[in-house]
């Protein structure tokens, strides 16, 4: 039992406290991989979200959970980490638009990933999980498929593993999913459901405000979620 489980590999997790981050951290340890989650804080609106994040690692049992401080406020520029309010809807019903919202933070993606990188490398690990969604989105141009597979190359050509022929490969099992598939993912997968956190401007004992663009697509799948129980 020992020598099998010292063989098993190891992934680093970008883990915002989140449902997606959650669920890519619970696939890969079904995956067979150690899971050693990456949370962030990058001067965001909110604390509770990396509250949160310490929760799931917990619950998962990670193998490792590390917390980096990065404070992307000395850029601002967006709604998340700088004096910008965050956009809400009239009802918790309306749409959610397909345009970039103000709520993107400027290269977010591309920054963590460099981070996710460099700790896999120094770990030893070669494989490295994000949350990325391509469908029920807000139209960030850091989670588009384009973007993982250029992501991907660099990260080949960026490493001492990748030139020496050890890849790096990136895990986005949630690309092409629904957010209701990625619910139902969860759900099957035990992650702790009731510990994650989708708001953009949660109070500050982390109750979400149900209007903004995040509640609202988490709201639609969950709504959808309890229809296919009954």
């Amino acid at each position: 039992m020992g020598a099998q489980e010292n063989t098993r590999k190891s992934a680093v997790v970008l883990l915002s406290g989140g449902l997606d981050s959650a669920t890519v951290a619970a696939k890969l340890q079904r995956d067979g991989f150690k899971v050693i989650g990456l949370s962030i804080d990058y001067g965001q609106r909110h604390a509770v979200e990396l509250q949160a994040a310490e929760k799931i690692a917990a619950a998962l049992r990670l193998e490792e959970h590390l917390l980096m401080r990065l404070d992307l406020r000395a850029f601002g520029g967006s709604a998340l980490t700088d004096d910008i309010d965050v956009p809400k809807a009239v009802s918790g019903s309306s749409p959610v638009a397909a345009d970039i919202p103000v709520t993107y933070v400027p290269a977010r993606n591309t920054i963590f990933l460099s981070l996710a990188l460099g700790l896999a490398e120094a770990r030893g690990a070669h494989d490295i999980g994000i949350g990325v969604n391509a469908l029920d989105y807000s139209g960030y141009p850091d989670c588009r498929p384009d973007f993982i597979a250029k992501f991907g190359e660099l990260a080949n050509l960026a490493t001492r593993e990748g030139v020496e022929g050890r890849p790096i490969l990136l895990h986005t099992p949630l690309l092409h999913l629904s957010k209701l598939e990625i619910l139902q993912l969860a759900h099957e997968l035990h992650v702790p459901v009731a510990d994650t956190i989708s708001c953009y401007d949660p109070s500050a004992s982390g109750d979400p405000c149900l209007l903004c663009d995040a509640c609202r697509l988490r709201t639609f799948a969950e709504t959808a979620f309890q229809a296919t129980l009954s």
